[in-house]
């Protein structure tokens, strides 16, 4: 009885010790849906968390931009949460870039005044031409607006008003040409129309008709119709009409804006003639530019380009060009220590000359349709592109390719595109073969046209691709040893991870072992932002298979990065600019703070799946504003499944307003 017991006990505790590796057998089981929601509201209340506490922290920075942008930022992700304090936010912003632009103005102010005094005379006539407007004042102006226009038309008007910069920081809006600014209020409340299409296209419609009125003709008129056909088709005929008869009457080639609306709706194609109102545009959304015009007002408008095209004359490219002036811009010594006029404006025929040639060049992708409908005409705008040195069979055969084009039309366009075009045409059209998977015609391309710098780039990058598919199915030591051919530490990474990824389902030990192997060569303290890339590629590259190890390679960068901006900020003044009252700007466009972007988006990536990690090392960041971009990152990718605007969405409450 006691044996009976013993083997009883001994075999119920094997049965015990080896349940766990016969339950990892198994295969795992879905989350339920259930299980799913619990995720995501988890996944939702931390994101939420996090953008609470980039809020707070961005209320201390002191570059009036960088607080912008995070607002901007913060208020899009809250809207569907809580709308009341993501209007705050937005109406924030607006009063930031307000105070921005009034303190801009009065630095203007103040150094035309210094100019005046120094040069010892008084403008006659108002005040002298100023610099060039703002820059950084527009573009946040238009992020403000635009991204207010997703939600809500009205807010986004009140916006662009509240936000009108000084009269000094207004450039003057000139349609002749050589080509319209487009930082005007008018070009951004054109942009305005396009975005708000969609949302309410009636009132996108009104405003449209208003600035046809006013003898403006905003590019995205064609949006506004086909998004107001899909709730008024009579309304929208009504408007394609205004719209045509307002094409007719304009002169082509002294308004450059009326010549690309009409571009741009050509290149769109005529309606067909079977189309009702509604057939041809769906109630679904989509990105799809649909045609906007009837056929027959299609070719009257096609015949006017044409005509326009036609008056084009060989001539300087810079003949409206004024001769070089010394001196600061916009103020010069004339007689008497009076200012001289500074740079003259091009006459009204160098104008139309600009504009004619502007015309002849759209043409050349219009070619098809003119030998369609204006056969009359074609031949004659064939000699004058000729004339030109504007080759038809270039446009003509990559306008005729569907999508993107093949490797063989780009060789065929190449082979009758100018000289100096024709290197690059060829280079692509090897790329292209070796994309197509036909290693063999890109290597014949790289051999036949290319020189021999060139060539030898193109023959790495087959060699490459061919060595990865061979390795596919090879041992680590061939693999190493194929690796061993390449000369530069670049090309070896790329080698790695090209092979691992095509393993990655097949043979999961192979690709680690490859990714080790990479990030041995990048395992080191960088000495440029190459090596920084390196860095990014081999984590990227892991994330496919261990999160932990992308942390690990992410983890040393950003330490340097702290050293290197706490380098620059000393040296800020000196060697570089990128801080401001010692603040880095978040969109400084210099190689370090593009870096920080690119860590920032990594982490960001890496958070839909380890967000505590990932926060964690955002967290690493010393400078406040680089920790900010990266949490600002982490939360976007966060809520990136997010409802679109107009749907309900349930009403989570982050904290009071």
């Amino acid at each position: 009885m006691k044996k009976i017991f013993v083997l009883t006990l001994a075999l119920g505790l094997f049965c015990f010790s080896t349940w766990p590796v016969a339950a990892q057998d198994q295969p795992a089981t879905q989350p339920s849906a259930e299980e799913l929601e619990k995720q995501k509201a988890e996944s939702d209340k931390n994101a939420y968390r996090l953008l609470d506490q980039v809020i707070d922290e961005a209320q201390s920075l002191r570059l009036i931009e960088n607080r912008v942008r995070v607002q901007i930022g913060a208020a899009g992700m809250l809207w569907n949460q809580n709308q009341g304090r993501a209007r705050s936010l937005f109406t924030m912003a607006g009063e930031g870039i307000a105070e921005l632009g009034r303190s801009q103005s009065s630095s203007i102010d103040r150094r035309i005044q210094s100019i005046n005094e120094g040069n010892g005379f008084a403008y006659q006539g108002g005040p002298p031409v100023g610099p060039p407007p703002n820059m950084r004042v527009f573009q946040l102006r238009q992020d403000l607006v635009m991204a207010a226009a997703r939600f809500d038309v009205a807010l986004a008007y009140q916006l662009l008003a509240s936000t009108k910069p000084p009269a000094n920081l207004q450039p003057v809006a000139d349609q002749r040409g050589p080509r319209a600014n487009s930082m005007t209020d008018e070009n951004l409340e054109q942009n305005l129309l396009g975005r708000i299409a969609a949302l309410d296209p009636k009132f996108a419609a009104q405003n449209a008709e208003q600035m046809l009125e006013k003898g403006q003709f905003p590019v995205t008129l064609g949006e506004v119709i086909n998004q107001l056909r899909k709730q008024d088709p009579d309304a929208a005929e009504k408007l394609t009409e205004k719209t045509v008869k307002r094409l007719q009457a304009a002169n082509l080639l002294t308004n450059t804006e009326a010549s690309g609306l009409l571009v741009t709706l050509l290149r769109l194609g005529p309606r067909a003639a079977s189309d009702t109102t509604t057939a041809s545009v769906s109630s679904k959304p989509t990105t799809e530019r649909l045609p906007v015009l009837e056929q027959s007002a299609y070719v009257d408008l096609l015949s006017a380009v044409v005509d326009g095209a036609l008056k084009a004359t060989p001539g300087q490219n810079n003949q409206n060009r004024a001769p070089a002036q010394r001196g600061r811009a916009g103020v010069g010594s004339g007689v008497g220590g009076r200012p001289t006029s500074g740079p003259q404006p091009p006459t009204d025929a160098q104008i139309e000359q600009n504009s004619a040639r502007r015309l002849l060049a759209m043409s050349q992708m219009l070619m098809p349709v003119v030998d369609q409908y204006l056969p009359t005409k074609a031949q004659s705008l064939r000699q004058k592109l000729t004339e030109l040195g504007m080759p038809v069979s270039l446009a003509q055969t990559l306008n005729s390719t569907q999508g993107e084009p093949t490797a063989d039309a780009l060789v065929q366009a190449a082979a009758t595109a100018p000289e100096q075009m024709q290197s690059r045409l060829y280079q692509q059209a090897a790329n292209r073969a070796l994309e197509e998977g036909d290693s063999d015609r890109a290597r014949q391309i790289a051999n036949d046209h290319l020189q021999p710098n060139i060539r030898d780039n193109v023959m790495r990058r087959i060699e490459l691709r061919e060595l990865a598919k061979k390795a596919e199915s090879a041992r680590v030591e061939d693999v190493r040893q194929a690796m061993a051919r390449f000369q530069t530490e670049n090309e070896k990474i790329d080698f790695l991870i090209q092979v691992a990824n095509g393993v990655q389902k097949t043979n999961q030990k192979l690709a680690l072992q490859l990714l080790e192997d990479a990030r041995g060569m990048t395992n080191r303290r960088a000495t440029s932002y190459q090596h920084f890339d390196q860095q990014l590629r081999v984590a990227r590259a892991f994330a496919a298979f261990d999160t932990a190890r992308s942390f690990e390679v992410l983890d040393p960068g950003i330490s340097q990065l702290n050293e290197l901006l706490a380098a620059a900020a000393v040296l800020n003044g000196f060697e570089i600019n990128m801080f401001r009252d010692g603040e880095m700007a978040m969109q400084g466009g210099n190689g370090l703070t593009n870096m920080v972007n690119r860590f920032s988006q990594e982490l960001a990536e890496l958070a839909r799946k380890d967000f505590e990690r990932s926060e964690t090392l955002s967290a690493r960041f010393h400078l406040p504003e680089a920790r900010i971009m990266t949490q600002l990152a982490i939360v976007q990718q966060m809520l990136r499944a997010r409802p679109a605007p107009g749907l309900r969405a349930e009403n989570v409450t982050i904290r009071p307003d």
